[in-house]
């Protein structure tokens, strides 16, 4: 019993650093872009403001100063220190709408990728594996989604949808599913005839079995990029 704990423990610590390896080398060849790494840092920058907007906004979002009505900037002429980005016809701070503006778009931005890879890497998988008029059926609906201008398409499905936030998001995410759909199911083309699949099938696993544990692990390269 107590040697095959240390053998679990020894798996859980060679799991471990194969996977601190595995970050290290990630981060090494990541910061060698000088361009990804000060994209990533913008990035942080936006989500810490977005997370601490109360904190950091100068002025409530929707205060009204009546006294200070489409104010320009503080660099032009006319500008005040109080309101440095300015003020809109209705007297609020314009850097305060637009920390405050960040919450949502990138809340915003989250859900529609969220739901568009999800929903993209399901149909994909299941188009690729199954193949044949399931395969057929499948992207040619995403080709006429794709035939459409995406902007145009979107507030199609807005009008249909009707309005309000969560169907605008919705419908972008509808907009942005067939490319994560063809990357998906290209993908799965190129693994499911590969031996690991094959021996998977012989052993008897399951078609939900290879898609999601088999098939897809090995898919998630592209997708991710």
């Amino acid at each position: 019993m107590t040697g095959l704990t240390e053998t679990e423990m020894d798996l859980k610590s060679t799991k471990r650093e194969t996977r601190k390896r595995m970050l290290s080398e990630f981060w090494f060849y990541f910061s060698e872009n000088r361009g990804a790494v000060i994209g990533l840092w913008v990035f942080v920058a936006l989500v810490l403001i977005a997370i601490f907007a109360p904190l950091i906004a100068p002025h409530a979002p929707n205060e009204q100063y009546r006294d200070a009505l489409l104010l320009p900037p503080v660099w032009e002429e006319g500008g005040n220190w109080k309101f440095i980005l300015g003020t809109d016809p209705v007297g609020r701070d314009m850097l305060s709408r637009l920390i405050y503006g960040a919450q949502f778009s990138l809340i915003i931005g989250v859900v529609v990728v969220v739901l568009a890879v999800s929903g993209g890497v399901s149909i994909g998988l299941i188009a690729g594996y199954y193949r044949g008029a399931v395969d057929t059926i499948i992207m040619r609906v995403m080709d006429v989604i794709l035939a459409f201008p995406s902007l145009l398409l979107a507030l199609v499905l807005v009008a249909i949808l009707g309005p309000g936030l969560l169907n605008a998001m919705i419908a972008i995410a509808i907009v942005l599913q067939p490319h994560f759909v063809r990357l998906t199911r290209a993908s799965v083309l190129n693994e499911i005839n590969r031996e690991y699949v094959t021996s998977a099938q012989v052993a008897g696993a399951s078609p939900y079995y290879l898609m999601t544990r088999t098939v897809l692990p090995n898919c998630l390269g592209p997708v991710t990029v």
